[in-house]
């Protein structure tokens, strides 16, 4: 894995509305030129008020950026597979993460926690005499995955407008899904393939996950195939999840008699959604899901969905036959991309989407304005006009993007390989007619206003979050534990 450097985007314009091309007044300039963020492959905020930045390390490292001054916030390299396209991949703060202190981790084990290779989600919690850092031995095991090979792990961890928590699964791995992942929603089709044990948890790959960290499922009759084996598990489903089952279910054998489909499934058919976003002012859902050798494409969920579409793979490739440029996708129930493009082949044109987010940061002509890139390419689009298809321009092409990140204010990063250095875009802010202001060289380590941020207070979150629903199996609410 090269070395990595984080961009900010800050864009600033004088226009105030939206916009057909790309305005020619945007520059990229350094922030910490000294600084490096091996490995980095995402970058979250706490949400807490505390404009602290958090980089997610490959390697198994989270480190805090507080006004410039780095800290290392976890350390789970001992438990983390880090090779090829394993590693730590993902992180979300609970939405009270202010008052209980917990957080949430998607990684590969290294076969400490699970067999190596396995995908291991778990909940922590930062230290009682020192909330900079995680205390290690909080660790809270939610969910084990059982891979079938070692990419197409997914990774991505998102808390969802309704609180909660969405992960991203790949499909398994190989190519082209040959244990056919994405489509299976039955445990009892699953095919006995791929290099561990098949067990109910394999219909878990390829699909979008939805759960409810705050409440414990207690042994007994359900349909997770997250499970233990005598039906417990330490966190339970919505009894609005697609798939939930509810009634008498003969608990005696996961794989064989656990019925139609996984509660815990939110959406299937989707091959590797590396990375996803939540709008932070509608609660539209969009994932990067990255194609085998034909198309790359970008899905589109609005939050007024209730969840169960199907994405298509493997049968399909975004709007297309799996392999096909011309032959439609033929499944009549099939949630097609909100947008897609050529794979060209990753030696040298496009060919690994990483999704990113619609920006809602300080900057007035990029208000709904989705940003995304190819790896491969190196090239940075947005998308507008979104509610009629979508508008979609270049923006330039700036190296390989492994993942993008928002602040508090809703400011947007970017982890690029290369060299290793964190910039932000700048411009013209409407207030400043033809004058250029760089929000952007602070290097002085120092506590506020935090560098290439504006004093303005973090945008909350969506104001209509409706009321939880309880599954209809025994769940049992779990006490939070004071944050000290």
């Amino acid at each position: 894995m090269p070395a990595l450097r984080i961009l900010l985007l800050s864009l600033c314009f004088t226009a105030t509305s939206l916009f057909a091309q790309i305005p020619g007044d945007v520059t990229i300039e350094e922030v910490f030129p000294t600084s490096t963020f091996d490995e980095a492959l995402g970058l979250v905020h706490a949400g807490d008020g505390s404009g602290r930045l958090f980089v997610i390390r490959q390697n198994g490292i989270i480190e805090s950026i507080d006004n410039g001054s780095r800290d290392e916030f976890l350390d789970i390299t001992s438990l983390t597979n880090a090779s090829g396209e394993r590693g730590l991949l993902g992180l979300a703060f609970h939405p009270d993460f202010e008052s209980n202190g917990l957080l949430y981790v998607n990684f590969t084990s290294s076969g400490t926690l699970a067999p190596s290779g396995d995908t291991v989600i778990a909940e922590y919690q930062v230290s009682a005499g020192n909330p900079d850092e995680v205390d290690p031995n909080s660790r809270r095991v939610l969910m084990t995955i059982v891979q079938d090979f070692s990419n197409h792990n997914g990774g991505n961890l998102a808390f969802g407008p309704d609180g909660y928590l969405y992960i991203g699964m790949g499909d398994g791995g190989s190519s082209n899904d040959p244990c056919n992942r994405g489509q299976t929603l039955d445990p009892d089709d699953l095919l006995d393939c791929g290099s561990h044990p098949t067990t109910a948890a394999k219909a878990l790959l390829g699909k979008m996950l939805r759960i409810d960290v705050d409440t414990a499922t207690l042994a007994g009759e359900n349909n997770l195939c997250g499970a233990d084996t005598d039906g417990s598990a330490p966190y339970s489903v919505p009894g609005d999840n697609p798939f939930f089952t509810a009634g008498t279910i003969v608990f005696q054998d996961r794989f064989e008699v656990v019925p139609d489909a996984c509660a815990e499934t939110w959406a299937y058919g989707l091959r590797n959604p590396y990375r996803f976003s939540f709008d932070r002012d509608t609660g539209d859902l969009w994932i990067g899901d990255v194609g085998q050798s034909t198309w790359e494409e970008i899905n589109f969920e609005p939050a007024s969905n209730s969840g169960g579409g199907n994405y298509g793979w493997k049968l399909c490739e975004g709007s297309f036959e799996r392999g096909s440029t011309t032959t439609a996708c033929p499944l009549t129930d099939h949630s097609g991309p909100m947008h897609e493009y050529a794979n060209t082949g990753c030696g040298g044109g496009d060919g690994s989407v990483t999704g990113g987010f619609r920006y809602r940061g300080p900057v007035t002509s990029l208000q709904g304005t989705y940003v995304f890139a190819d790896f491969c390419s190196g090239r940075v689009w947005f998308m507008t006009d979104i509610g009629n298809s979508g508008t979609v321009d270049e923006f330039d092409n700036i190296g390989n993007v492994f993942g993008f990140g928002e602040d508090e204010a809703g400011e947007l990063y970017v982890m690029l390989g290369g060299d290793i250095s964190l910039r932000c875009f700048n411009g013209r802010p409407a207030n400043h007619g033809s004058q250029r202001i760089s929000r952007c060289r602070r290097e002085r380590v120092r506590r506020h206003p935090a560098p290439c941020r504006r004093d303005s207070p973090a945008r909350s979150a969506p104001g209509r979050i409706p009321p939880r629903t309880a599954g209809s199996w025994a769940a049992a609410p779990r006490p939070r534990r004071p944050r000290p």
